[in-house]
């Protein structure tokens, strides 16, 4: 696969994340505190992936591509703290958690290992 099809199937991939995620903050009691910060935590952190990938893929240089996919990987692994979060206190769906952080952990996998890449060339 080249780099262009990576790109792009890794972009769809993260988007069904997010449109999941969103889903699934849909489904959290609104009158708990918890969920309500951990839903507005996630809808920032979760979003912020596919929005940094975006910028990553359009950017000018090297660098900006690094810098952007780091912002992807910090906002994924934020993103895994409030789905075990939610998922430790019983306030969502165990296996739809369990679901998304299989998901997102493999992502991650993906951007770090991108990230790492690009920072020893």
């Amino acid at each position: 696969m080249d780099n262009k099809t990576f790109s792009e199937e890794l972009k769809r991939r993260i988007y069904r994340f997010i449109t999941d995620l969103v889903k699934f903050t849909e489904t959290l009691p609104k009158n708990d505190p918890l969920s309500r910060i951990a839903t507005n935590q996630l809808l920032r952190s979760g979003t912020s992936i596919g929005a940094n990938y975006v910028e990553a893929i359009a950017g000018s240089s090297k660098k900006d591509f690094a810098n952007f996919l780091s912002h992807c990987l910090k906002s994924a692994n934020e993103s895994k703290f409030w789905l075990a979060l939610l998922r430790d206190t019983g306030k969502g769906a165990k296996d739809k958690i369990n679901q998304l952080l299989k998901e997102l952990i493999e992502i991650s996998k993906i951007l770090g290992t991108s990230v790492k890449t690009l920072r020893s060339k």
